[in-house]
């Protein structure tokens, strides 16, 4: 859903990568930066409560869910991100954007999203501190490694406030 009338650029949409604690620094940022470079702005976030079927490799199959049910369950994490990320780009100017909600594992859900839209580059937020961060980069690695190893567009890396 688009929250601003501008078009920006022509260049291809900036798609920032929205993690669920939706850092005010990290969406200021990457706003500050799109406007800057007249890029639309996509905020991104990859639901944890469904997942795609993307470890066949086939491309005969289609992109099942694992849980297709909707529900208002389900939803909730969406509505609170798009209501916080309103909250956040108000303060924003000259900034144009648009939420996007999405399935699957993030590196490649946002690739495919890039890949669909003709997006010109990733905006992703740094290493967290602290244990359980480091431990979550253990298991599922880093966005930002994924995205600067699997395809071409440039990742700007926004570090965490204190880093």
């Amino acid at each position: 859903m688009d929250h601003q009338d501008r078009s920006g650029g022509s260049a291809g949409p900036a798609i920032l990568a929205v993690p669920w604690e939706c850092p005010e620094h990290l969406v200021l940022t990457a706003a500050e930066f799109a406007a800057a470079m007249d890029l639309h702005l996509v905020c991104a976030f990859v639901d944890p409560a469904s997942y795609l079927v993307e470890w066949a490799g086939s491309p005969e199959l289609p992109g099942a869910s694992l849980d297709p049910a909707v529900n208002d369950e389900a939803a909730y994490p969406s509505r609170e991100l798009l209501g916080r990320l309103q909250e956040i780009l108000a303060r924003a100017e000259d900034v144009s954007w648009s939420f996007r909600v999405l399935n699957g594992a993030v590196a490649p859900a946002l690739m495919r999203l890039a890949d669909s839209l003709g997006a010109s580059m990733f905006i992703v937020g740094g290493r967290r501190p602290g244990i359980l961060s480091r431990f979550e980069r253990v298991l599922e690695g880093s966005v930002a490694e994924a995205l600067e190893h699997s395809q071409r567009r440039p990742v700007l890396v926004v570090p965490a406030v204190g880093h």
